[in-house]
C-alpha cells in the first residue's frame, strides 16, 4: 500500500502541486476561486498555464487537449501540440493562458437537439478550473487533459458539464439562504457531493470479437440461456478469480494515479459481473471521475485480453448493470445537511432539507426518470434486478415514523437502532442502524445521503446530478422565501414541514417496490409509471419544468428541450443499430448454420431410411428445425421492413414510437426463434460464442 500512496494523484495537477509550482500571490488567487467559488482572475492565466506546461512536459506530455462532455454521453477531446516555431526555424514549447482557458472545437458534429445546424460550426470550450487537469497515457502517447465545458458560438449549452456547474451554484445559493434563516452565519458554501457505484461485466476478448452484436451494440441480440446462470447466488461477493483480481488491481492503480478514489470492489450478482465504488467527491469532479473510470475500465481490460461491457443489459436472463448514484449536500465547514443526528425529530434544519428533497422528487419525478432514460435501461427497470420505473422514496422506519408524526404536528420522538447480540462471547455486540435498507427502491435514504438507483451503467452521472441539484435548489428557494419573511421561524418551519408531508407524502414507500400491489397502489396515488424511454422523453419538458431551470439559471427552455430531443435521437439510433445487428447476424451467420445442420440431418435421415431404420425421431427434429428456421426468416423479413419504415419517418418522436412498437417486438420474435435453434443445432456449427462460454470462461 505504500506504493499505492506514493502513486496516488501522481498524474494530477493537484493543489499540493500548485503549492510547489505557483508563486504565492498566484496560488492565493487560485485557492480563493477553488475554495469560495469566486471568479478566476484572467490575469493569472499565463502564469498558471506555464506552470502546468512545465509539469506536464516533465511527465512526458507532448500535447494538451480540452476534454469535454458533449450530449453523446461520452467524452470528447481535441489534441494540440505544445510545439511552436520561431522566425529562425527553431522549435519551442509554448502554452498560453488563453490556450489553457479557451478552445475551439467543431460544434456542428455533436448532438445539439436542433440548437445548431450543420453549417453553424463554431463552438467553444472553457476551462473548469474546479476540476484538476491531469495526464493520461495511451500507448506511447502522453497528453495533458484539461476539463472544460462546451458551448456554441451563440452561448447555448452543448454539454453535460455546464448545467452541472450552474446547478451547483443554484443549490449553493438557495441552501445558504435556508442556513442563514436558521441562524447559521459561519457556513459560506453548500456543496453537492456524489459517489457513483459502477457495475460492469468482464469477458474474454477473443470471444467478444466473435460477437458482432457486442462489438457494435454493446449487448447480445441473440443468445440462449446458459445451463447455469445466477440461480445459485454463488457469484455475488464470491472469491475473485486470479485474472479478475489482477485486472482490478491494475485498474485501481491507474485510477489512483488520476486521483480517482477507487475504494470498493467485488463480484456482483450475475456471473462475470463486478462493481467498483469510489469515495464521495463534489458532483462535477465525481462526474469527471466516473467518465475516467469507464474509460480506464475498457482500456485496462483490452490490455489484459478481456473486454469490459458497460451496457445496462448485455446478457438476457441475468442481472444487468446499474450505476447507483449516492447524492448528498454538505457545508464547506464539514456539516452534512442530510445527517439526521442522534435525535432527528429535534433536528429542524435536517428535516427541512429532507422534506425539500421529498417535495422535489415528487414534483419532478418525470424529469428524474427522463434523466436516466436509455434503451439499455429499459431492459433493467422493473426487472427484479433494478428499481421499477415508478419513482418513490424509501426513508426507513425511523424517518418514516418522524414524517408520520409531522403530518399531525411537531415530531416528538425518534426510534433508535439498538444493538444485536450474536450469542458468542468473543464476538462484539453489533451497533444496529436505525433502519433497514431497501434494494428495490429507486430513491433510498441510506443514513446521510440518498441513493438514486435507477441510473444506467453506461450513462453519465452529470445528467441526474444537475437535475437533482436544480429541483432541490428550486424547492429550497421557496422554503427560504417563507423562512426569511417569517416572524417566528420555528413556527413557520413546522408549517412548512407539515404542508410538505401532507402534499408529498404519497411518494414515500418503504415496502417491496417489485410487487404488483405497489404498482396498483402507486397508480392510486397518482405516481408516474413511465415504463420506457419513449414514454419518458417523447413529450419533452413541460412549462413548469422549463420555468424551474430558467429560474435557477441552469438551462433555457430551448436548451432543456434539446436534451430531451437528443436523448430520444440516441434511443432511435441505438435501437436501429441493434436491429441491424440482429438482421445481419441472423441472415449471414445463424441462417446459414441452420441450413448446414438441416442438410446434414437430411443426409442422415436418407441414409438411415435406406438401411431400414425408423427415422421418425430424426424427422421430428428436422421438422422442428425447419419450423423455427421459417419463423426466423419471416421475422428477419419483417424486421427489415420495420427498419426501412422507421427510416422513412422524419419526426424523431414518430421514430421513437416506431422503434418501441414495431422494431423491438420483431427483434424479440427473431430472438425467440434463433435462441430455440441454438439449443438444437450442433455446437460445432453454431456461429456465435454461447452464454455459457461468455459468462463462465475466465
Amino acid at each position: 500500500m505504500s506504493n499505492a500512496i506514493d502513486c496516488f494523484g501522481e498524474n494530477v495537477f493537484s493543489t499540493s502541486v500548485m503549492r510547489e509550482r505557483l508563486p504565492k500571490a498566484i496560488l492565493k488567487k487560485m485557492m480563493c476561486t477553488l475554495e469560495t467559488g469566486s471568479d478566476l482572475d484572467p490575469a493569472i492565466a499565463d502564469v498558471v498555464a506555464n506552470a502546468i506546461k512545465d509539469w506536464a512536459i516533465e511527465k512526458g506530455a507532448t500535447h494538451y487537449c480540452h476534454w469535454f462532455q458533449p450530449m453523446t454521453g461520452a467524452t470528447a477531446e481535441k489534441h494540440d501540440s505544445f510545439l511552436s516555431t520561431t522566425g529562425d526555424g527553431r522549435a519551442i514549447l509554448e502554452f498560453s493562458g488563453k490556450e489553457l482557458s479557451q478552445g475551439e472545437p467543431d460544434a456542428s458534429s455533436f448532438p445539439s437537439g436542433g440548437l445548431r445546424q450543420t453549417f453553424e460550426a463554431r463552438g467553444y470550450t472553457a476551462w473548469d478550473c474546479t476540476s484538476p487537469v491531469f495526464i493520461k497515457k495511451d500507448g506511447s502517447n502522453t497528453t495533458l487533459f484539461i476539463p472544460t465545458v462546451f458551448i456554441s458560438y451563440t452561448g447555448q449549452v452543448l454539454d453535460r458539464k455546464t448545467p452541472l456547474l450552474r446547478s451547483m451554484q443554484a443549490l449553493n445559493k438557495q441552501a445558504v439562504r435556508v442556513l442563514r434563516a436558521f441562524g447559521n452565519q459561519t457556513s459560506k458554501r453548500v456543496i453537492a457531493t456524489m459517489g457513483p457505484e459502477q457495475e460492469y461485466f468482464l469477458i474474454d476478448r477473443e470471444l467478444y470479437k466473435k460477437r458482432k452484436d457486442l462489438l457494435l451494440a454493446g449487448r447480445t441480440v441473440y443468445g440462449a440461456p446458459s445451463p447455469k446462470g445466477q440461480e445459485l447466488d454463488d457469484h455475488y461477493f464470491g472469491t475473485l478469480s486470479a485474472r479478475v483480481a489482477t485486472y482490478m488491481e491494475t485498474l485501481n492503480r491507474e485510477l489512483w494515479k488520476l486521483a480517482v478514489t477507487a475504494k470498493t470492489q467485488h463480484n456482483e450478482v450475475a456471473p462475470a459481473q463486478y462493481e467498483l465504488a469510489p469515495v464521495f467527491s463534489t458532483v462535477n469532479i465525481a462526474a469527471d471521475h466516473n467518465q475516467l473510470v469507464m474509460e480506464e475500465m475498457k482500456k485496462v481490460a483490452e490490455s489484459m485480453g478481456m473486454a469490459c461491457l458497460l451496457h445496462e443489459k448485455p446478457f438476457a436472463g441475468v442481472n444487468g448493470s446499474g450505476k447507483h448514484v449516492n447524492w448528498s449536500i454538505s457545508t464547506d465547514d464539514g456539516v452534512n445537511l442530510l445527517d439526521p443526528g442522534v435525535t432527528p425529530h429535534q433536528n429542524a434544519q435536517f428535516l427541512v432539507f429532507l422534506c425539500a428533497v421529498i417535495k422535489a422528487v415528487d414534483d419532478y419525478s418525470h424529469l428524474l426518470r427522463a434523466s436516466v432514460s436509455s434503451p439499455g435501461n429499459d431492459h433493467r427497470l422493473g426487472a427484479n434486478e433494478a428499481p421499477p420505473a415508478i419513482i418513490s422514496i424509501f426513508l426507513g422506519e425511523q424517518l418514516s415514523d418522524i414524517i408520520a408524526q409531522l403530518g399531525d404536528g411537531p415530531a416528538k420522538s425518534s426510534k433508535g437502532g439498538g444493538g444485536i447480540k450474536l450469542g458468542v462471547t468473543t464476538l462484539p455486540t453489533l451497533q444496529k442502524d436505525c433502519t433497514d435498507r431497501n434494494r428495490t427502491s429507486p430513491f433510498a435514504f441510506t443514513g446521510n445521503k440518498f441513493e438514486f438507483r435507477m441510473c444506467g451503467s453506461s450513462g453519465t452521472v452529470a445528467a441526474p446530478g444537475f437535475v437533482l441539484n436544480t429541483i432541490v435548489a428550486d424547492t429550497l428557494e421557496k422554503i427560504a422565501d417563507e423562512l426569511e419573511g417569517a416572524i417566528n421561524v420555528e413556527q413557520k418551519t413546522q408549517e412548512i414541514l407539515q404542508k410538505i408531508v401532507k402534499d408529498h407524502g404519497r411518494v414515500i414507500f418503504d415496502g417491496n417496490n417489485y410487487s404488483q400491489e405497489w404498482v396498483d397502489e402507486a397508480a392510486r396515488r397518482g405516481l408516474h409509471n413511465l415504463k420506457n424511454a419513449v414514454e419518458a422523453l417523447a413529450d419533452g419538458p413541460d412549462e413548469t419544468i422549463i420555468e424551474v431551470f430558467e429560474r435557477q439559471g441552469v438551462l433555457t427552455g430551448c436548451e432543456l428541450e434539446a436534451r430531451f430531443e437528443t436523448l430520444l435521437e440516441q434511443y432511435v439510433n441505438q435501437i436501429n443499430i441493434e436491429a441491424k445487428c440482429a438482421l445481419s447476424i441472423g441472415a449471414s451467420q445463424i441462417v446459414p448454420a441452420v441450413v448446414t445442420y438441416a442438410q446434414r440431418l437430411s443426409t442422415t435421415i436418407a441414409n438411415l431410411k435406406g438401411a431400414g431404420i425408423d427415422v421418425e425421431p430424426y424427422a421430428s427434429i428436422l421438422a422442428e428445425v425447419s419450423k423455427l428456421l421459417s419463423d426466423l426468416r419471416a421475422g428477419l423479413a419483417e424486421l427489415k421492413q420495420a427498419i426501412a419504415a422507421m427510416g422513412a419517418l422524419s419526426d424523431v418522436k414518430e421514430k421513437g414510437f416506431a422503434c418501441r412498437d414495431q422494431i423491438v417486438p420483431v427483434m424479440k420474435l427473431c430472438r425467440e426463434a434463433a435462441d430455440a435453434l441454438e439449443t438444437i443445432v450442433d455446437a460445432d456449427l453454431w456461429p456465435l460464442p454461447t452464454y455459457a462460454e461468455l459468462l463462465f470462461l475466465k
